[in-house]
């Protein structure tokens, strides 16, 4: 918390201290709805607005990491009626928190299986619904290390809503019995970005971003040897595109000193502007976009785009879906062990080129850079993959109902 920064707004409501709500109304269901950080939060968006739409209910948002509570902010404030950071899962915390709340519904978004937040919904006869459920390898392994204990906190849930076939498998074989589970897709496939920038607005953002109208090279949620990856691989298509750029969007924006630190030796000769100063005084050669939330939008200057921590020794694998839903083509490495489905799909699709090394890397960037029309089949490839993948959010919303019970 103290590197990553942010965290004092309302901090003590992680112990139950000053949350404040309103009296809960007559014939109007109170939602509780946890996820816990920016990733998250964007991708239940479409799923909390339709919750909220209806007026018969009220929607209590809980986030874990502060970038995710600056974006619920940013985005949700005037549909709840509560956000705050979620309790920390001891029952003191935890009991107070839903002494407050009182919810006649609770949903938690993709891993967050807290264990008394758990046995507090159970305790009170409140449905617990997992969306987007998924597990990672190391999740998986974790939770079947300790198989008896997980198997006691996941009969909890009311129901498992996995977002792909294998994390159902996973599910049940951790002993969530097969009735309480249905694949209903990844709600971050349904993601419906806006504003869509047309080619006046790239241009005039491109100017204020000093980055003018040349080729840019993104790294999305890079990691230290990956941005040094990018880097040599800009220096070789600046051979070919003297006017190029190249855009990094960092995994953690509070990495922006060790950035810094790489740039000034690894980078000499060329210009640097780190987007949290404002607007750059003159077009730069490496723009380092050190702020949150603003992935969707810069994604859309890219021409290609490499998606981070997925080059070892990392091998989670950042996101891939914005730049592919763009139309973006898109690179990883084989550490993408968070997207399996996803990955397999993208592939398939030709939306996305998966290398095997640093090398390959800078081999697929420069070829990509030098082949339009490559660039453009992948960029089709991308906006058919989307179409063809969408359903999430609905098919979530209809499990979601019957739990919505009216008087």
């Amino acid at each position: 918390m103290r590197r990553r920064g942010g965290y004092e707004e309302g901090f003590l409501t992680r112990f139950g201290i000053g949350l404040d709500l309103p009296s809960k109304r007559k014939n109007v269901l109170r939602i509780w709805i946890h996820a816990v950080s920016l990733g998250e939060m964007l991708a239940i968006e479409p799923m909390l607005m339709a919750l909220a739409r209806d007026p018969r209910n009220e929607i209590f948002l809980t986030t874990t990491t502060s970038t995710g509570f600056a974006e619920a902010k940013k985005r949700y404030s005037e549909t709840l009626i509560g956000l705050a950071y979620f309790p920390l899962d001891f029952w003191p915390f935890s009991r107070i928190v839903w002494k407050k709340v009182m919810p006649d519904l609770a949903i938690c978004a993709e891993t967050e299986i807290w264990p008394e937040h758990l046995r507090q919904a159970d305790r009170r006869g409140v449905p617990l619904i997992l969306v987007n459920a998924r597990l990672s390898d190391r999740s998986f392994r974790y939770a079947a290390k300790f198989a008896r204990f997980t198997q006691k906190e996941l009969a909890c849930i009311t129901e498992v809503l996995a977002g792909s076939r294998r994390d159902k498998d996973r599910f049940q074989a951790l002993g969530v019995k097969e009735n309480r589970i249905l694949v209903t897709g990844n709600l971050k496939v349904d993601i419906d970005i806006q504003p869509i920038l047309d080619s006046h607005a790239k241009t005039a953002l491109k100017k204020e971003l000093g980055l003018e109208n040349g080729f840019i090279l993104l790294g999305s949620g890079t990691w230290l040897a990956e941005e040094r990856m990018l880097l040599k691989a800009f220096k070789r298509l600046r051979s070919d595109f003297p006017d190029s750029r190249l855009l990094i969007v960092p995994r953690h924006v509070e990495r922006r000193d060790e950035i810094a630190r790489f740039l000034s030796t690894d980078a000499e000769g060329l210009s640097i502007h780190f987007k949290k100063k404002g607007e750059p005084p003159k077009p730069v050669d490496i723009l380092v976009a050190d702020t949150n939330g603003e992935l969707r939008i810069l994604a859309q200057l890219a021409d290609v785009a490499f998606i981070g921590k997925s080059l070892p020794p990392e091998d989670e694998g950042q996101t891939p879906i914005e730049a592919c839903v763009l139309g973006i083509p898109t690179l990883f490495g084989p550490g993408m062990k968070n997207f399996p489905g996803i990955i397999d799909q993208l592939l398939r699709y030709r939306a996305a080129i998966q290398v095997s090394d640093e090398e390959e890397a800078i081999t697929e960037i420069l070829r990509l850079s030098r082949n339009p029309e490559v660039r453009e089949e992948m960029s089709k490839a991308g906006l058919r993959w989307h179409k063809a993948s969408r359903g999430a959010v609905e098919a979530t919303l209809e499990r979601i109902e019957p739990y919505l019970p009216r008087i």
